[in-house]
């Protein structure tokens, strides 16, 4: 068998989609996503998607750049998938080669790089020098049989109005002031900062996935303090892309009021499954999906490597 490590072309957008989904069968991928992320990320991410190519085939790929964003300078990203049939073969191998000494290349002292819980997928990162960091649930819900709770007994709270992110269309930006208060506080190896508007826009509000209609968004007295992030791949298949509340709106069921509002458009709208992903740590949202009746569906790890050592 001959092995190619390469940049990715457009017209492998469709096996390196198929690859992903393979490995991460939850995560919403489509051939539109991966052209898209790879010609929308911001200059200083220095994102580069890598394919594996097998007698002529692609059969895996590695996105790999730096978190521009993080409050720890010099750390990284490379995520490696491979086809199913393909593995054990040195597609992965070969893959996270290249983006090692690419980042290495870029100044980059750590690298993160997200796993599931298997044996092959861990004794492969654990042999590269990767050690084992925080966790992330998978859960699922099956949109066809869930027994959706009423969206309130009695009604919607005094002064509470539920809305859609199409009814932002014209001005986002307070979706985004709440996104980005919200987003700083989520659990995670890797701390982030909220990006300027600009780039909100172009990674978020313009990313191909997101489904306006189906993202609810929970209106206080007119004000945005809640939100639950749509992101859907017309295959049926519906991902949680953020659930959040603003800090002074916690703990009065929000979240829960938007997330249920945002379920029941994705129901109505055809979606046959739903699937999210919290930190081990993120007590408050693994209870809210429990709730709803998500059920355990895959643990991926976080795994990091110091190229120092």
């Amino acid at each position: 068998m001959t092995m190619t490590v390469r940049d990715f072309r457009a017209t492998d957008a469709e096996a390196v989609a198929a690859a992903r989904r393979s490995a991460f069968p939850h995560l919403v991928t489509t051939p539109r996503t991966v052209v898209w992320e790879s010609e929308s990320a911001p200059a200083d991410q220095h994102y580069r998607l890598l394919v594996a190519e097998a007698d002529g085939r692609v059969v895996g790929s590695c996105e790999a750049g730096v978190f521009h964003d993080g409050d720890e300078p010099g750390t990284a990203f490379a995520n490696t998938t491979v086809v199913t049939g393909a593995r054990g073969r040195g597609a992965g191998s070969a893959l996270v080669t290249a983006a090692e000494e690419y980042l290495s290349g870029l100044g980059t002292a750590r690298i993160f790089a997200w796993t599931l819980d298997g044996t092959s997928s861990v004794t492969f990162a654990e042999r590269r020098g990767y050690r084992r960091g925080r966790c992330s649930r998978v859960q699922r819900l099956d949109l066809t049989t869930a027994a959706l709770p009423p969206l309130s007994p009695d009604g919607l709270p005094d002064g509470v109005e539920l809305r859609t992110a199409a009814d932002f269309a014209d001005d986002p930006r307070p979706l985004y002031e709440a996104d980005a208060e919200c987003t700083v506080d989520e659990p995670g190896d890797v701390r982030r900062a909220a990006p300027p508007y600009a780039e909100w826009l172009a990674l978020t509000w313009e990313h191909p996935a997101l489904d306006r209609e189906l993202t609810s968004v929970a209106v206080v007295d007119g004000a945005v303090t809640a939100y639950s992030v749509a992101h859907t791949d017309g295959r049926g298949h519906y991902w949680s892309g953020m659930t959040g509340t603003l800090r002074a709106f916690r703990g009065r069921g929000l979240a829960k009021l938007a997330k249920n509002d945002s379920l029941r458009r994705a129901r109505s709208a055809g979606c046959r499954e739903a699937f999210t992903g919290n930190d081990h740590g993120n007590g408050p949202m693994l209870a809210v999906n429990k709730w709803f009746g998500y059920e355990p569906a895959a643990t991926e790890w976080r795994y990091v490597r110091e190229l120092s050592a």
